[in-house]
């Protein structure tokens, strides 16, 4: 079906199955909302701006305009600074455009989504794929990127929408080598918003981050710190065959959970946004939410300073891919959410098998999970 609905305020696409229904909004490509186990509990894990259905400033770029749910990046960051003679939106035109319908297919259990847009501040050919597959309870998004030449930052911006009860989610993530807080404050007072965590930090574990009041936060419950936007960068362990972030919610025995090859998304940066910006369209109510984005990039600068000699880089972390016109770059992702029992609590580890993976939790608790493990290093 080529025709879009209004959802949330925006003409959106939507693709779905008996497990897993998804909208993806033309302007930006932005995935959300999104329900799971829907013959169940109907779980809507990502965020939708405040502001969706509200009149805003013309000015305010469209990203932010349709802000919600997961959505695709490129290049990554704000690119305040321009890269050469290019000049790119805040996180590229593939969060900002109009992408093109191409086809709806439906096959053998699966449901495919496919969208294209040509863009022309560096001109490329990206062909995004939302797929759904019966009885899995997943998301499988692939961008594939074709005729573009040079560096380039890029990642997936999923932002979560927690419930209002303080600290109720458990954040985790695998093995990583390097962690670090922005190296500026996220916000500043003189710009009407605030951040708490301590600039340019060095992160060893998620549970004790240092703040500018001299305390030490735990960076893996959420909500917290209401009142404060604040920005952290993990690089991934570049040894492992793949990569996952997991959010559990003990209370509502649920995991939201998401897996990449670290060799093409190598690092994970998590906005904390609990109310702390207070100029339009924010105004103090953005709460609750948490992005975690899996990225090439350095921090959330863009593509000049991502290219450009960082601190990251420097220490041989991978900051740009490099694009090539007869060589296309597929990213891909897997989302995904599972029930967990009771006495599930933080994710310590996902193992993958050829079609289905396992979380395991702290309190030694696990559950199985169907999947497409093989969607990951696979192309269109």
């Amino acid at each position: 079906m080529s025709k879009t609905r209004n959802v949330q305020g925006e003409p959106s696409w939507r693709v779905a199955n008996q497990d897993v229904e998804a909208f993806v909004t033309q302007t930006g490509g932005h995935l959300a909302p999104v329900t799971f186990d829907r013959r169940d509990r109907q779980l809507q894990p990502f965020s939708v701006a405040p502001w969706a259905k509200e009149r805003i400033d013309k000015a305010t770029p469209d990203i932010l305009r349709v802000l919600r749910g997961d959505f695709f990046c490129m290049p990554f960051g704000d690119n305040e600074k321009s890269y050469g003679k290019e000049d790119h939106p805040p996180h590229g035109q593939t969060a900002n455009k109009n992408w093109t319908f191409v086809s709806e297919k439906r096959e053998k259990g699966s449901t495919r989504l496919r969208l294209r847009m040509n863009t022309t501040v560096r001109k490329a050919r990206v062909t995004k794929s939302i797929t759904l597959v019966e009885g899995h309870p997943a998301i499988y998004s692939r961008h594939t990127i074709s005729g573009a030449d040079g560096p380039m930052s890029l990642g997936h911006h999923a932002t979560l929408a927690f419930p209002d009860e303080p600290e109720c989610g458990v954040i985790s993530t695998s093995h990583f080598v390097y962690g670090q807080v922005s190296p500026e404050p996220l916000e500043r007072p003189e710009n009407r918003g605030y951040s708490i965590l301590r600039p340019g930090v060095r992160i060893r574990s998620l549970d004790s981050v240092p703040t500018t009041t001299g305390e030490t936060v735990d960076l893996s419950r959420f909500p917290a710190r209401r009142g404060y936007e604040d920005l952290v960068q993990l690089i991934n362990d570049p040894n492992r065959t793949y990569a996952w972030t997991a959010v559990t919610f003990p209370r509502h025995r649920y995991v939201w959970f998401a897996l990449k090859d670290p060799e093409v998304l190598s690092g994970t940066i998590m906005w904390f946004s609990n109310g702390g910006r207070h100029y339009p369209p924010w105004n103090g109510r953005h709460v609750n939410v948490l992005g975690l984005e899996e990225v090439t990039s350095y921090f959330h600068y863009g593509l000049s300073e991502s290219k450009a000699k960082n601190p990251l880089s420097e220490q041989g972390y991978r900051t740009v891919l490099q694009l090539r016109p007869k060589r296309p770059l597929v990213v891909n992702m897997i989302t995904a959410m599972a029930t967990v029992p009771e006495s599930f609590d933080r994710v310590i580890r996902i193992s993958l098998g050829d079609t289905s993976v396992r979380l395991f939790s702290e309190r030694g608790a696990s559950v199985q999970v169907p999947l497409d493990c093989g969607f990951l290093t696979g192309s269109d």
